[in-house]
């Protein structure tokens, strides 16, 4: 028979608790923020491997996660142990991600396509390890619908806290000097290995994990716990709304170096820009908070969407002396990432309740597996558009000058291909089914379920 848990409304937990519970992303957001911005401009122009094919060598490096994600996810779901089911993985996650950074981040002179692919694969499958159980944690710590808002908002806040203070850093470095990219990843690559050890072992010890949600129902197969989650409608069109949100981000994400560089003729303003984006993001935590609690998630969260494409739509016309308002732009728009930083994290945990009343159990696992194979798939995606579309058109980032209609293309794909994609993934959210009054009823029929599992058991 499987564990039985009567579910019970518990008071919030305290908010310092849920900070050490959040404190791992401070450093592992600082770990992932350069695989899209630094690592392929360095790559390509600073140890002249093809800009397509360190694009196509990053997008290959996630197929792993194919295997990867949905295999630990589910594993994680059925680990038992003293230590729960997230946490060890949290540790077995953590010496993989050290390893593969510093080889990531710091290569030698001599490193090839292939070195790139190979570190980039098992510093994802770290990351798989460490965030993946981290992000299904966060989704048991409340069941209460606004409450795992705050929770994936405090989460998601002090990533970006971290992808700033990162940022801060590389702009302390140009100030002493220190400008070239070799020197910045080092930089980042120390405070990595020095900061995240200390804070899983914090996140670790100091915060209960709880036991899983279950109750009586009809052993599964895990391939047929796979199909429940690709039946799930809800969850299919987040999906949907996530992979052309993300993937737009991560085109820009990829150009953004690039085109201050070859466009605009400033590169050196590039950490300050992501500084400025990255700030306002951070800053717009709570509006997009309130906006959930106001409209509801998947509203807020479309326009967020929409948003974000409008303000993307004007950097298509932007050229050189125009650097001052390109980063106006990116900061205003960038004010939006906030939400889908947390608000579709918050969704994914609600969409999970739908889930454990069909199937019996939680599964965070396996669903955070799901959503964070979409993610990192969406991101490759972004990665490649973002470097195989403008060397298509002519670009070559090694090139001692680029013509003014290469600059034309270049800042078309920057700006009009991710709105498009954008403005698309918001009506995936039209009629997205889970509401608040919605989920207080999934709410009630679990805990009927949960309370009839219990009579049972206790029946002769």
């Amino acid at each position: 028979m499987a564990n039985l848990r009567i579910s019970t409304r518990q008071a919030s937990l305290p908010f310092w608790t849920l900070v050490i519970y959040a404190m791992p992303s401070l450093v592992t957001s600082v770990a992932a923020l350069p695989m899209a911005l630094f690592i392929p401009a360095f790559y390509a122009a600073d140890l002249g491997l093809p800009l397509a094919a360190v694009g196509a060598a990053i997008a290959a490096s996630r197929l792993l996660d194919v295997v990867t994600d949905p295999l630990i996810g589910g594993l994680s779901d059925r680990w038992e142990s003293r230590w729960g089911r997230r946490r060890p993985w949290m540790f077995a996650g953590t010496p993989v991600v050290l390893v593969a950074v510093w080889h990531v981040f710091v290569p030698g002179e001599s490193a090839s396509v292939s070195y790139l692919l190979v570190w980039t694969a098992l510093l994802y499958l770290g990351f798989t390890m460490l965030d993946l159980p981290h992000k299904a944690w966060g989704a048991e710590l409340s069941i209460d619908y606004d409450e795992r808002s705050r929770i994936t908002s405090l989460r998601e806040a002090l990533s970006t806290a971290g992808q700033v203070g990162l940022l801060a850093l590389v702009l302390v470095f140009g100030l002493r000097g220190l400008d070239g990219a070799d020197e910045q990843l080092r930089g980042i690559a120390w405070l990595i290995v020095l900061g995240l050890p200390v804070l899983v072992v914090l996140a670790v010890l100091g915060v209960p994990e709880g036991r899983p949600e279950r109750f009586d129902h009809e052993r599964r197969s895990f391939f047929a716990g796979v199909r429940l989650v690709t039946r799930n409608p809800a969850f299919g069109r987040m999906i949907g709304c996530v992979v052309l949100f993300v993937s737009g981000i991560a085109i820009q994400g990829t150009l953004h170096r690039l085109v201050l560089a070859d466009v605009m003729g400033e590169e050196s303003r590039f950490p300050l820009m992501i500084f400025i984006e990255n700030l306002a993001t951070l800053a717009a935590v709570p509006l997009w908070l309130w906006l959930s609690i106001r409209i509801g998630k998947h509203r807020a969260l479309m326009a967020a969407a929409i948003w974000l494409a409008v303000l993307s739509l004007p950097l298509a016309l932007l050229r050189e002396g125009d650097t001052s308002l390109l980063i106006a732009l990116i900061a205003v728009r960038g004010s939006s990432f906030a939400s889908i930083l947390f608000l579709a994290n918050s969704m994914a945990a609600d969409v999970i309740d739908v889930d454990t009343l069909a199937s019996g159990e939680q599964r965070s696992g396996l669903y955070f597996a799901a959503w964070g194979m979409a993610i990192k798939l969406s991101l490759a995606l972004g990665v490649l558009l973002g470097t195989v579309l403008p060397a298509g058109f002519g670009y070559d980032p090694s090139a001692a000058v680029t013509s003014p209609d290469v600059q034309a293309r270049l800042m078309i794909i920057y700006g009009c291909v991710p709105a498009v994609m954008m403005a698309a993934g918001a009506l995936f959210l039209r009629r997205f089914p889970i509401t608040r009054e919605r989920h207080a009823e999934v709410r009630d029929a679990l805990e009927a379920r949960f309370s009839e599992s219990a009579e049972n058991r206790r029946s002769p």
